[in-house]
């Protein structure tokens, strides 16, 4: 089981699942397998590394969403609330697997929340093709580092902490117009080769590559328009 605050879990919500599973299949070597409702279950050497699901309403953005680990959602919502965020999704179980919810920091960038149940999250992690690193850009670091700090102190700022989330501002790598939002990163062990995959794949460059201090960093689009990021370390 994960810790609290702990990032655990990445989903994709996509227009077309099929055509997600041909991209991320050959980007990263992941295979799939059915999940809940027309979602799919993406496995690197047979664990668990993310979810990709069907976007439901076509005003929804097609987009990776980083879930963290709570042992209690409801009362992790409650408190999101009393910090000046918002709960976008309220708790929802999930077909014994767990408990999601869907929230909004103070400058409305969305994250997840997880309460484990049959799935306990990430079967692997920073390795090539697994979740790497979650990077939030922010109007505020300071705001950021405050509200964070507060929900998921011991993952962040505890003793021994060694944090997978990073927050820095919109500005140093989109324009600054942009709205704050969290970056999902994947490992890679060539970002250069990786960055010829995507292209080959129908997806583009949006950044990079840059040197970042948890690595060299590329941010890219899918082949139907999910922003995420590739990362060698």
């Amino acid at each position: 089981m994960y810790a609290e605050g702990v990032p655990c879990w990445v989903d994709a919500q996509l227009p077309d699942v099929d055509a997600g599973k041909r991209f991320y299949g050959e980007l990263f070597g992941w295979d799939f397998e059915a999940a809940y409702g027309s979602s799919v279950w993406a496995r690197l050497a047979g664990a668990p590394v993310a979810a990709l699901a069907h976007k439901t309403d076509g005003r929804m953005p097609t987009v990776w969403t980083v879930y963290f680990a709570t042992p209690d959602a409801q009362t992790t919502a409650r408190r999101i609330q009393r910090a000046g965020g918002q709960v976008v999704m309220a708790p929802l179980p999930v077909d014994g697997a767990g408990t999601a919810a869907l929230a909004a920091d103070p400058e409305g960038a969305v994250f997840g929340l997880w309460q484990p149940a049959g799935h306990p999250g990430f079967g692997v992690r920073h390795e090539p093709g697994a979740f790497a690193w979650a990077q939030l850009y922010a109007r505020d670091t300071e705001a950021a580092n405050t509200f964070y700090g507060h929900l998921f102190h011991e993952a962040l700022f505890g003793p021994g902490a060694e944090p997978d989330f990073g927050r820095a501002p919109v500005g140093d790598v989109f324009p600054d117009v942009m709205p704050p939002h969290f970056l999902v990163h994947f490992g890679v062990a060539d970002c250069e080769s990786a960055l010829g995959s995507v292209s080959r794949l129908g997806g583009r460059v949006q950044a990079g590559p840059f040197t970042a201090s948890y690595g060299t960093v590329a941010v890219v689009t899918d082949n139907q328009g999910a922003s995420f990021a590739l990362l060698e370390r």
